[in-house]
């Protein structure tokens, strides 16, 4: 069984695929707690059912969409992963699996999106000590972000807030190899469109210098920060 927070029909914001109709499987529990997580229904506070693998296919099945993002919270502390994107696989399904890249399964995909969790969203101020410790233990794990790397398609989405989170990006590339920069990106923490702007109006320049790609949320322009986008 998968705890589900919301599976809904939108239109990708984020990474290679902006602009793409999808179905958004929303898995509900993370074993992180990123201070500035935007869905905490799915993280911080999980909500939802639980729901069997034939039961996800089968609101699956009821959009248009070829494309499915599994995201969350974190969708790979779930071993049925594995099932599920084996049974999407043999509908004919694109899978992107949207992941901070600290757990590694077999699971199939199409996509990558990894979203290595840089020092700052170590949740301090914000969670208990215990939780704080949790997080910056499971936070960095290149290894599995290597791994992960290796066997498809994948995009590397940084969320950064601050020159020093952009140049943190660089070292953490150091660790990591075979890596294309065009698959590099740099996503802007924010909200809000004026949080995003905000942060754009240094972020597009670094990223001009470095060779990198910008990563708007183009999601927050369309539909604002709301449930089921």
């Amino acid at each position: 069984m998968i705890r589900v927070s919301e599976i809904f029909h939108s239109v990708q914001g984020e990474g290679k695929l902006t602009g793409t109709p999808s179905v958004f499987v929303r898995t509900s529990g993370c074993n992180l707690r990123c201070w500035f997580c935007d869905t905490r229904y799915a993280s911080w506070e999980p909500e939802g059912d639980q729901w069997s693998v034939p039961q996800i296919i089968d609101q699956v099945s009821k959009f248009p969409s070829k494309h499915v993002v599994l995201t969350g919270g974190e969708p790979m502390i779930f071993a049925e992963i594995c099932e599920l994107t084996a049974e999407l696989r043999a509908r004919g399904k694109h899978i992107t699996i949207e992941t901070a890249g600290t757990v590694d399964l077999d699971a199939e995909c199409d996509l990558w999106s990894i979203s290595p969790k840089l020092s700052n969203s170590t949740p301090i101020g914000f969670a208990t000590d215990e939780w704080v410790r949790n997080h910056d233990l499971r936070r960095h794990q290149p290894e599995i972000v290597q791994q992960l790397m290796e066997r498809s398609d994948y995009q590397l989405k940084f969320v950064v807030g601050s020159i020093l989170d952009a140049e943190e990006v660089l070292e953490y590339l150091h660790v990591l190899q075979g890596w294309d920069r065009s698959n590099v990106m740099m996503m802007p923490r924010g909200t809000t469109q004026e949080e995003l702007l905000l942060q754009n109006s240094w972020l597009a320049n670094w990223c001009r210098e470095h060779g990198f790609r910008l990563c708007d949320r183009q999601h927050i322009y369309w539909f604002g920060n709301t449930r089921g986008t």
